[in-house]
């Protein structure tokens, strides 16, 4: 008969993707090895071995959690929208300021996301992908309400793109307690929306 799990189990597991994430965001996850992570953890291999079979396993916990976060925000803030009565660019504004906000205190998984889907099965890899896709939509069907009169079918897809590079590349340049915060460098992309896709695109 299967051990019954502790009432502790689920924090224990949420300990290990953190840790793991730092490892992985340090030595990159094909050098992170099992040793490493337990370490980390202040425990043993075998240990680690009772939450999880693999690193992979790890990655996929990761990662499966951390896209279901981004998809919540998606939903709060368009919850919060409707809430507020917020106008179509006041709820993109909230997006982006929710997504800022998460990637404060998720660098590390954020860059698994980024770097790091590749090394799942093909399952996890396209589940993990599509909730990606969903991410994008989304941010895709704000813009174009915000915008209605600059998104056109044609470049809609590069907006949102554009969107994405100046918030999803943050883990990599952009330190809390830095110069410029998150929720400051939130109200510049705020701006730049604003005071960019407010006007008319260049003939």
């Amino acid at each position: 008969m299967a051990r019954p799990k502790s009432a502790t189990h689920d924090l224990k597991r949420d300990e290990i993707l953190d840790v793991a994430a730092q490892c992985f965001a340090r030595q990159s996850f094909p050098a992170a090895s099992m040793n490493d992570i337990a370490k980390a953890c202040g425990t043993s291999k075998a240990r680690l071995y009772h939450y999880y079979e693999s690193k992979e396993a790890i990655l996929f916990d990761l990662l499966d959690r951390y896209t279901q976060r981004l998809l919540a925000l998606i939903g709060e803030a368009e919850g919060r929208a409707q809430r507020k009565n917020l106008s179509e660019r006041d709820a993109l504004s909230e997006l982006v300021r929710a997504f800022l906000a998460e990637y404060e205190t998720s660098a590390t998984r954020h860059a698994a996301l980024v770097s790091d889907t590749k090394f799942l099965g093909p399952a996890q890899r396209e589940l993990v992908v599509n909730r990606q896709r969903d991410v994008v939509a989304a941010f895709t069907r704000f813009i174009r309400r915000a915008y209605p009169e600059r998104v056109t079918p044609t470049n809609q897809t590069a907006l949102t793109m554009m969107l994405f590079g100046m918030i999803n590349w943050t883990f990599i340049w952009l330190r809390p307690g830095g110069p410029m915060s998150y929720a400051g460098f939130a109200e510049e992309v705020v701006a730049v929306l604003e005071n960019g896709l407010a006007g008319r695109r260049p003939d």
